[in-house]
């Protein structure tokens, strides 16, 4: 599977800002959602190739947007790559469990990104 689109979904303006300019430079498409439930509507609405998601966000959290993406017949393809500073191995496997398919820490290493991204390739 060959991504073109990604949904950066993140609370933090700086951190959407820092991913999506990482990503555009390597032409990358990026839609950014600023909340949970936002990013929910947006797996939908733009059906992108890979989102990258928050853990700690007020209202829906990362978790919650996971699970429900991953579970919902028309965005369960997408894969979510959870972007934390929740640094436990509890965090990692709790995410993975909600249907993540990889768990990064924050500060996102941009190099180990793009690798992982390429990857999926």
């Amino acid at each position: 599977m060959t991504v073109k689109k990604i949904l950066i979904v993140d609370d933090s303006p700086t951190d959407r800002q820092y991913l999506k300019e990482i990503l555009s430079r390597l032409g990358y498409q990026c839609v950014m959602a600023a909340n949970g439930d936002e990013g929910i509507e947006m797996a939908r609405s733009e059906s992108p190739d890979l989102i990258l998601m928050d853990v700690v966000m007020p209202g829906t959290n990362g978790f919650q947007a996971t699970r429900t993406i991953t579970r919902d017949a028309s965005t369960r393809h997408i894969p979510v790559f959870m972007c934390s500073t929740k640094s436990q191995e509890t965090d990692r496997i709790w995410g993975m469990r909600q249907g993540a398919t990889d768990y990064l820490l924050k500060p996102i290493d941009a190099a180990a990104l793009v690798a992982r991204i390429k990857a999926m390739g």
